[in-house]
């Protein structure tokens, strides 16, 4: 499998690029997500985690900003009822992150809120990659605290799993140790909503 591509951005679309590589120029699909932050990157050389979509009458590839976006799509093609364009199309709709949320959460709502995905999809999807995630999602947002304590991490992912982002958690726990390393879980959960 080819895993990325490093070139010269030749043409950038909301839906897709063109990517020039060896003197060959690459058509690769990309999500809402990467668009936005290729636009904001603004650099002529770029570099697409890669998906490789073959079947006997079609051929594409799909492009990805980071390798966290790649793997959301490609544990949603996974799920029966979900091709490559439905899974871009969730990408295009929230982040990779906030797909994880919402599975883990069993969001029904947010994940049938995206164009062409209806209650029996979104339930499977749910169904289908709610365990696969939690164990990763527990590892993707625990903080590196040199195992001070477990109240942090369960903070945190509680906070996450209520909409906030992962940075801004981050940096609301940070300061809030700061001012007292002895808050009870119940204490921090309380505290960093009010500053949320």
């Amino acid at each position: 499998m080819y895993d990325y591509i490093k070139g010269q951005l030749i043409e950038l679309n909301p839906a897709d690029v063109t990517v020039e590589c060896s003197g060959i120029g690459y058509n690769i699909l990309i999500s809402l997500s990467t668009y936005s932050k290729l636009q904001k990157e603004k650099s002529e050389c770029v570099k697409l985690f890669l998906y490789h979509y073959l079947r006997e009458d079609d051929e594409l590839f799909f492009g990805f900003f980071d390798k966290d976006e790649r793997d959301v799509f490609i544990q949603l093609i996974s799920v029966s009822g979900i091709g490559p364009n439905t899974a871009r199309m969730m990408l295009s709709s929230m982040s990779a992150d906030e797909i994880k949320v919402a599975i883990v959460s069993q969001d029904v709502n947010k994940i049938k809120g995206v164009k062409g995905i209806g209650l029996k999809t979104a339930q499977r999807v749910i169904l289908e990659l709610k365990d696969k995630i939690s164990k990763d999602h527990g590892k993707e947002f625990a903080f590196d605290d040199g195992g001070m304590n477990t109240i942090r991490t369960e903070a945190s992912g509680a906070l996450i799993l209520l909409g906030f982002s992962k940075p801004a958690v981050e940096k609301v726990l940070t300061s809030l140790f700061k001012e007292n390393p002895d808050y009870s879980l119940e204490e921090l959960i309380k505290k960093a909503l009010k500053v949320l």
